[in-house]
């Protein structure tokens, strides 16, 4: 409560005070909030803190504490005097401490805490916390998953989530786009390509005495029911009255890969909108989205403090606004793979073909060798991409992209969809779809259809490129993958 937090009698001392009074009426500043808005005169300001001990380091006149609420990456430094050290204030306690913030004195730090009291909130056995200083395993911190956001670069990366997740909000609500929530629970596969989780109750209930077929008793909704695996269908019946609409939400897919680019359970954001004739254009705004984006910097000096210099180097120069992200077409795309293949000594282990699917291995050749940045693959054939995706005039490609970057290979995913009715049955048919299960995708068709298209990126995906981490299972709070759920 800010009612608790005493405030030297200086004048600004007290309009700090006012000032988070008045960004809130029932929360008191966090570490981050009173760091950013100290006094400029440098007076003690008089707070009380709430937070948990990163380390302790004892001396015989002064004992050092640092102390963080997860509000930013460097927490602050707390001094105590001998007799007033409590000796349960260890490595991951809560507590909750009263003093004078002040200039201080030492290097690594511009302010500390001349501490007055403390009060213990939560005791840590420090012989048994699995959370130490020094470095962890990652298949350790897997394996303890409730644990993991205690660590400093885990808890930098939900962060770096955060304020991703902030600029695209930014961005969108700019371009007046409309956020909207889509089912989790749906009756199709969007991508058709069968690696969906099923969904039915823990315990059947009994068949109703009126249902002439008690088998259909056994599906909760009459029907099969799937997680979803991606939000594009019901944004593009949305976006046939709003225009412009995207949202951000959990996806599942049943695919039992072990690369760190899959996860079972994992976040796209996806984003759809009417009155667009260009896959070039759907480019575009991944392009201007994205380059918004890279400009977050909140926690690089942590994420990258080990990090590759020449990645980080790559990811800054496609940042840059002035210069464009490199297109090619998913045949030129082929042909310079196909050189390198028979050129090279080495090679690829998949041969690359014309109307062969691009391999993990093709997709980061591409995008670091051949570009070496971020780089549009368009125009794909038919024949490897899904039903909704619109025929080009060639009868032989559709109108789509995958932008590959480094490190990560596909990023994001996107086309202009099908708008034309005999077209779209067409393709759901050669797909050997049940046309019925997408009669009313199909309806959309027939009142007021207009060209629209849209684009799915993997938000994981995004925060490893962003932050150097290799694997998107440390780029989720609580990762699943094939015959890993530990919580």
């Amino acid at each position: 409560m800010v009612s608790k937090i005493r405030v030297a009698v200086q004048v600004s001392s007290s309009m700090l005070l006012r000032r988070f009074a008045t960004a809130s009426t029932s929360l008191p500043p966090t570490i981050r909030q009173l760091l950013s808005s100290l006094p400029p005169t440098g007076q003690a300001v008089e707070v009380q803190l709430s937070g948990w001990i990163k380390s302790v380091r004892r001396q015989k006149n002064v004992t050092f504490a640092v102390i963080n609420d997860g509000s930013c990456a460097s927490g602050l430094q707390a001094v105590l005097k001998p007799g007033a050290t409590p000796h349960n204030l260890t490595n991951g306690a809560s507590v909750r401490i009263c003093g004078n913030l002040v200039q201080s004195m030492g290097r690594g730090q511009s302010y500390e805490l001349q501490v007055e009291a403390v009060d213990i909130l939560g005791e840590c056995n420090p012989e048994a916390y699995p959370i130490q200083k020094q470095a962890l395993p990652v298949e350790f911190l897997r394996d303890n998953a409730h644990l993991r956001a205690r660590t400093d670069i885990n808890a930098a990366m939900l962060r770096l989530r955060d304020s991703v997740l902030r600029m695209l909000h930014s961005y969108y609500e700019a371009q007046d786009f409309h956020y909207v929530h889509t089912p989790i629970l749906t009756s199709n596969d969007c991508e058709g390509g069968g690696e969906t989780f099923r969904v039915s109750p823990a315990s059947s209930a009994p068949p109703s005495r009126q249902s002439p077929d008690p088998s259909a008793q056994a599906e909760f909704f009459s029907q099969p029911a799937y997680l979803t695996v991606s939000s594009q269908l019901h944004l593009e019946a949305l976006a046939a009255s709003l225009s412009r609409v995207y949202t951000l939400s959990p996806c599942f897919r049943a695919e039992r890969s072990q690369t760190n680019r899959h996860l079972a359970e994992f976040w796209m954001l996806e984003a759809e909108w009417a009155f667009i004739n260009h896959v070039g254009n759907i480019c575009d705004v991944v392009e201007e989205s994205l380059k918004n984006v890279l400009q977050c910097r909140s926690e690089h000096a942590l994420l990258w403090k080990d990090g590759d210099e020449a990645k980080l180097k790559t990811l800054e120069d496609a940042s840059r606004p002035g210069i464009p992200w490199t297109r090619i077409s998913y045949t030129d795309a082929v042909n310079e793979l196909q050189n390198y293949h028979a050129s090279s000594r080495v090679g690829f282990e998949f041969e690359p073909a014309w109307g062969r699917a691009l391999q993990s291995e093709h997709e980061r050749w591409v995008s670091e060798r051949l570009v070496g940045g971020p780089v549009f693959v368009t125009d794909y054939p038919t024949s490897l991409k899904p039903f909704y995706m619109r025929a080009n005039d060639d009868g032989q490609t559709v109108a789509c992209f995958d932008l590959l970057v480094p490190s990560i290979g596909e990023l994001v995913g996107g086309s202009l969809r099908e708008e034309r009715s005999s077209h779209l049955v067409e393709a759901i048919r050669r797909h050997g779809l049940k046309e019925e299960e997408y009669g009313w995708y199909v309806d959309l068709r027939k009142y007021g259809s207009a060209p629209h298209g849209g684009y799915g990126l993997g938000f994981e995906r995004l925060i490893s490129w962003m932050s150097g981490i290799e694997n998107v299972r440390e780029c989720i709070a609580m990762p699943r993958w094939a015959k890993r759920m530990l919580l």
